[in-house]
């Protein structure tokens, strides 16, 4: 009786398994399709990003010139950053139904003895800043932490204006 539950739950498992995958390959395709775009300045400026949130296009209009520079700068970053919450948010909607399943699943540590709750294990990531470079907000702790006695590594690249 016991091994009859056993290999129902499991049989459970598996086919909850292979639906959340086949999900998960569709949200995926979906998701890659993702674009979002916002304008700035009165629509004179216009950004597109993709699904990860890289700026694909820009477009100026022809009366882009009445601008300075540090407005079309301060502008061109604030619409790629609405544009990337926007595409994020629009990921984030893509993955709702498949959230909603898994959370009706019971977690594998309800169906296997000693197992461990193995969802409260997983860590949170931390929000990723929107700072400039160098900003206070930038500072954290751990960032003079090294290795052992390691030396630091010097990157170089062939692109002269890579953060150095």
């Amino acid at each position: 009786m016991v091994n009859e539950r056993l290999q129902a739950d499991a049989a459970m498992m598996m086919e909850a398994f292979t639906d959340q995958m086949a999900g998960l390959a569709k949200i995926q395709r979906d998701r890659a399709r993702l674009t979002a775009t916002v304008t700035a300045c009165q629509k004179r400026i216009s950004v597109t990003v993709n699904a990860d949130g890289i700026l694909i296009e820009t477009r100026f209009a022809e009366d882009i010139g009445d601008l300075t520079f540090a407005e079309i700068a301060a502008a061109m970053t604030e619409a790629v950053q609405g544009a990337a919450r926007k595409v994020s948010e629009q990921g984030r909607e893509l993955m709702e139904p498949l959230r909603e399943r898994k959370d009706r699943l019971p977690p594998l540590s309800a169906l296997l003895e000693d197992m461990p709750d193995v969802r409260s294990m997983m860590p949170v990531a931390p929000k990723v800043s929107t700072a400039p470079p160098n900003s206070p907000e930038r500072q954290y702790d751990d960032e003079g932490a090294r290795f052992g006695d390691s030396e630091p590594f010097e990157r170089r690249s062939m692109v002269s204006d890579l953060d150095k």
